[in-house]
């Protein structure tokens, strides 16, 4: 573990500064920082005080005058170097994502591979930053319209993608002229602080002022409330739970600010009588399981035909069964712990719910022990069945805790098929997230059903795969509680960018627009 922290500039022994403005600071009390994993220290961070992050955000305000200015596509080119780099740390950097949020080794070098493939994308994106012609009602003029650089940027990430996230936000806003400000969640700095220190040298080799990417860290009070208050911000992209999101949107449009939230998702995977039940196991696994069921896009609910609900479940229980779980560093593992004794108990609190709302757990659910589950952090997935419409259901437990429900009768014919299907969506849809969802189906009118106007009302709709993962091409966010925000690909870059329309008059003349005639004109 040592050796990971040295490669990427953390000192094991000594209290890490948190905060970077072209320098690094912390002078903030300091954090221990542990592995969900044995809940062993990994390191010590210091955190920033109210007067470091004003220092930090004048930095970057400073640094978006000179940085907005370079023409785009050199702004591409240094985040093409960032990409690059965080290739020579991949391995390195993967580790550590596992070692401080507790992901199997395989996702955590994945969450690395999505920043690279990011850096890859916003480089192609710096020389598409399009705007529009439109044909002017007045002779003899133009209009057109064009985009230009924000600000400075705002990002407040989660802890179950650490770096991730980050790079979705921060390569997109650099190769649109934006300075950008990283608070990373409490339980995960240290990767946070890695990546900063990959920029730096970037940005130095560069000659780009550093500040371009800064970095923030210290409690809700006073450095969290502090950014989201800021008026030199004029985009906060915060991911995270509803509840914060929801705080954080009211802060920012008090100021007149913009905010991009993207936030929970009780993500919907419906099962048709016409579905390869293999592959649809196989997607409930991963999405239920994988993370730990820590994903905004995890499977929550699994919604399944009458005729083949109780294969369905057979399946997914001789799968479950076979789930290795315990530490994310070795290769056989496909689950390891949650990241917090919080992330347990609400858990358990929900098992406990879908008992007492006439529920029945059909698989596992129980805290695991034992030399080979250090931590206390470890617990089995667990599969319920429940009413579709039961409370529990509304909520997002953000933990291996996967709903079963039945729709539909046996033995439908076509038309009472589409119409049980419907039904089924609009189950699907009564929840108040609105992020991932997916349908298993051969049936191509079910397929489009489901992807029509009367279908999913997610920002994500799958057919024959599951609910969780994204690629980085697609812009990714959800609607109702999961915000409406959307980060990553298509035309996501918009929302860093204000607009501006131009008009101009080539003509010797000066008419008005609607034919206006004011005064002798």
């Amino acid at each position: 573990m040592q050796d990971i922290l040295k490669q990427l500039g953390i000192d094991p022994d000594g209290p890490n500064p948190s905060g970077f403005d072209g320098e690094w600071l912390g002078s903030g009390e300091p954090l221990d920082v542990f592995s969900p994993i044995d809940g062993s220290r990994i390191a010590t961070v210091a955190q920033n005080t109210e007067a470091e992050y004003d220092r930090i955000a004048g930095r970057a305000a400073a640094a978006f005058d000179a940085w907005r200015m370079q023409p785009a596509p050199l702004r591409g080119e240094v985040v093409r170097q960032l990409g690059v780099a965080l290739r020579e740390k991949k391995a390195a950097l993967g580790h550590l994502v596992t070692l401080e949020m507790g992901k199997i080794i395989a996702e955590g070098e994945g969450e690395v591979q999505e920043m690279i493939d990011i850096c890859d994308f916003a480089c192609g994106l710096s020389r598409q930053l399009y705007g529009l012609t439109m044909h002017s009602e007045r002779p003899r003029h133009r209009m057109y319209e064009q985009w230009h650089p924000l600000g400075v940027v705002g990002i407040i990430s989660a802890f179950n993608f650490p770096v991730a996230v980050w790079a979705w936000n921060a390569a997109i806003a650099a190769v649109c002229g934006d300075t950008t400000i990283w608070k990373p969640a409490p339980k995960t700095p240290l990767t946070a602080i890695a990546c900063i220190r990959i920029a730096e040298r970037v940005c130095r080799d560069n000659d780009v002022d550093p500040a371009v990417f800064s970095l923030v860290f210290g409690p809700v009070d006073p450095v969290g409330d502090r950014m989201i208050r800021d008026e030199r911000i004029p985009l906060i992209s915060a991911t995270g739970s509803c509840a914060m999101g929801r705080h954080v949107g009211q802060v920012v449009a008090g100021r007149m600010g913009r905010s991009l939230l993207e936030l929970g998702g009780n993500n919907a995977l419906l099962v048709t009588q016409n579905a390869d039940l293999d592959m649809a196991t196989r997607a409930i696994v991963f999405g239920a399981v994988g993370t730990a069921g820590q994903r905004c896009t995890s499977t929550r609910r699994v919604i399944a035909h009458a005729d083949v609900k109780d294969e369905l479940v057979r399946r997914m229980l001789a799968a479950y069964e076979t789930i290795p779980i315990g530490d994310p560093r070795k290769e056989s593992t496909l689950m390891g712990p949650v990241v917090g004794q919080d992330s347990l108990d609400r858990m358990q609190s929900a098992i406990e719910a879908v008992q007492a709302q006439g529920g029945r757990i059909l698989y596992g659910g129980e805290p695991l022990n034992g030399p080979e589950y250090p931590g206390g952090l470890y617990v089995r997935p667990c599969i319920a069945e429940i009413a579709g419409d039961a409370d529990i259901v509304q909520d997002e437990t953000f933990a291996p805790l996967v709903y079963v429900v039945t729709y539909g009768k046996p033995g439908a014919d076509r038309d009472a098929a589409l119409a049980q299907l419907e039904e089924a969506i609009a189950l699907q849809n009564s929840v108040r997230q609105g992020l991932s969802s997916a349908i298993f189906t051969q049936n191509m009118l079910e397929a489009e059903t489901f992807l029509s106007h009367m279908g999913s009302d997610c920002g994500i709709a799958n057919v024959n795969i599951g609910t969780s993962g994204a690629e980085i091409g697609g812009a990714f966010g959800g609607e109702k509680e999961t915000g409406g925000g959307r980060e990553s690909g298509s035309d996501a870059w918009r929302a860093y960018m204000r607009r501006q329309t131009n008009t101009m008059n080539w003509s010797t003349e000066l008419p008005l627009a609607q034919g206006i005639k004011f005064g002798d004109d």
